[in-house]
């Protein structure tokens, strides 16, 4: 009989693996084929993303690296952490309404907020890098869409050279899908601007709102709205896997993305009814 191991930071604690085991379980629990816990395998995802640690050095007390990463790219494929992200902000922002009398938030957001960010580049993305001009070097970009409390809601991986503005069509699009098309309104800075890209939103019945900085600022200012989505790109750094770009597929960051903020919303859901209680 296998020694139980130690717990680490990273490990899912029972009441989020409760609301977790049905997205993650992409066929039986007794399935012959299957090797390792299914709960140990995403606790050695959690851990490699949390710690930012490479495959191969996971700790030899958690499923083999091989066996967390194949068993990680399905669950990318199946979309599985988006659904979760998805599920949970409702649940969240159902929440809020019970705090406020039934005066609070809807189940899905009127307004988000838009904004791309640069991801520092490693040799492992190759070719998928482009030009950085701030920094002068090769790199990418994350695009964004945040609902107004912050929850994230889509996300796409370019090259760094890629302009904000190209990717209004796709975010848009995809945030639409994600809400059931109740998004009216979006925040945006200043590199957001031109008719075309207001066209491109408004096809998707999104009206682009540019915050602009005030023209005698003197230091630093915080922009309305504009600080939302630089607090979730701030959470999501914290998962040291996505401090740098680490993986050789886009499909692959953005969907660890998703991982690192279904982690951040089930601990606020657990820790919430858990007060409620």
């Amino acid at each position: 009989m296998a020694m139980p191991r130690k717990a680490y930071p990273s490990d899912v604690s029972d009441d989020e693996w409760a609301f977790v085991a049905p997205y993650l379980t992409l066929m039986r629990e007794d399935a012959p084929q299957r090797d390792h816990v299914l709960r140990e395998v995403f606790n050695g995802l959690r851990y490699a993303v949390r710690s930012g640690v490479p495959w191969r050095w996971l700790p030899g007390d958690l499923p083999p690296w091989y066996t967390v990463y194949q068993q990680a790219q399905r669950w990318l494929a199946a979309g599985v952490f988006e659904a979760m992200v998805h599920d949970l902000r409702t649940v969240l922002r159902l929440a809020d309404v019970d705090a406020h009398d039934g005066a609070g938030r809807g189940p899905h957001p009127s307004a988000v907020i838009l904004d791309g960010t640069i991801l520092q580049s490693t040799p492992e993305i190759g070719h998928r890098a482009g030009y950085n001009g701030h920094k002068r070097k090769r790199d990418s970009k994350l695009h964004l869409a945040v609902e107004t409390l912050g929850h994230l809601l889509a996300l796409r991986v370019t090259p760094a050279n890629v302009d904000e503005r190209q990717e209004v069509a796709a975010l848009a699009t995809e945030v639409q899908a994600a809400t059931g098309d109740s998004v009216t309104l979006a925040y945006v800075d200043q590199g957001y601007t031109g008719a075309d890209v207001a066209a491109e939103a408004a096809a998707e019945g999104i009206t682009l709102h540019v915050v602009k900085l005030a023209e005698a600022k003197r230091g630093f200012v915080l922009l309305p709205r504009r600080w939302v989505v630089e607090r979730s790109i701030a959470w999501m750094r914290r998962f040291r896997r996505l401090a740098k770009d680490y993986e050789r597929l886009p499909e692959t960051v953005a969907g660890l993305h998703f991982l690192a903020f279904a982690c951040l919303l089930l601990s606020r859901a657990v820790k919430l009814f858990a007060e409620r209680a």
